[in-house]
């Protein structure tokens, strides 16, 4: 944990003289970005995966008409046809878990009052006025959600809003390539009820993301914040 410290301590000096007193917020940032980079060829193989899925949508539709009243059958082949394809079901999560260490790691910093049997010499940092150490109930109860810090929230709820709305219309988009229900008439597998209420649900996940930044220290949400708006330019961008 002190090498973490060091290092966002360390790229917060190096910002000072552009950022002065919003040099940590701005050390987050930039550490969020260099985590983003180094797991973008995991984005772009998720990329590739999910479009190679989406053309498997076919050649699924017509499994489920072949073994429409054998469901286990059907999971079969369907696995069997992912096998083929060399495309794994799974690999569009694998960047987000990739990087819920570094989400921790800040979050675990930011949240601790001593770090090695020291003061935590980070969380008298701010952005603008509010510590990168508290949180949206802590901004609330020092001066209302129209004072300094709560200001700050405001401003960062307001873009996080923005983005998960881009995220919405793209997360729609994917899934409209990726039909779930069988055809008129045809035995839904076994799951198939759960499988279609997560689907529709999923595009309205990119807002929870108002929760985290809300409960979470400033600190972490900052970190969150540009991760999803990179995710949102990334996933733009690798599935136009």
């Amino acid at each position: 944990m002190s090498v973490f410290a060091d290092l966002v301590g360390g790229l917060a000096d190096l910002l000072q003289p552009l950022f002065g007193a919003g040099a940590a917020a701005a050390a987050i940032v930039l550490f969020t970005a260099l985590v983003r980079l180094l797991l973008h060829p995991l984005s772009r193989a998720a990329a590739r995966g999910q479009k190679a899925r989406t053309a498997l949508q076919p050649k699924i539709a017509e499994l489920r008409r072949t073994y429409a009243k054998r469901p286990e059958k059907l999971q079969r082949a369907v696995l069997d046809l992912h096998a083929e394809a060399k495309v794994s079901p799974l690999a569009g999560c694998l960047p987000g878990l990739v990087q819920l260490p570094a989400f921790f790691l800040l979050y675990h910093l930011f949240s601790s009052t001593s770090l090695g049997g020291q003061a935590n010499h980070l969380l008298g940092h701010q952005l603008f006025a509010a510590p990168l150490g508290g949180n949206w109930g802590d901004a609330l109860a020092g001066g209302g959600p129209a004072g300094g810090a709560g200001l700050v929230y405001a401003g960062l709820f307001a873009l996080v809003t923005a983005v998960a709305a881009v995220s919405y219309r793209l997360t729609r988009r994917t899934m409209a390539g990726r039909p779930v229900l069988p055809a008129a008439g045809q035995e839904q597998p076994p799951g198939a009820g759960a499988v279609t209420a997560l689907t529709k649900a999923m595009p309205f996940m990119s807002f929870l993301t108002l929760v985290t930044v809300a409960v979470v220290p400033l600190a972490a949400a900052l970190y969150v914040v540009t991760s999803t708006t990179w995710s949102v330019v990334e996933r733009a961008v690798l599935y136009r």
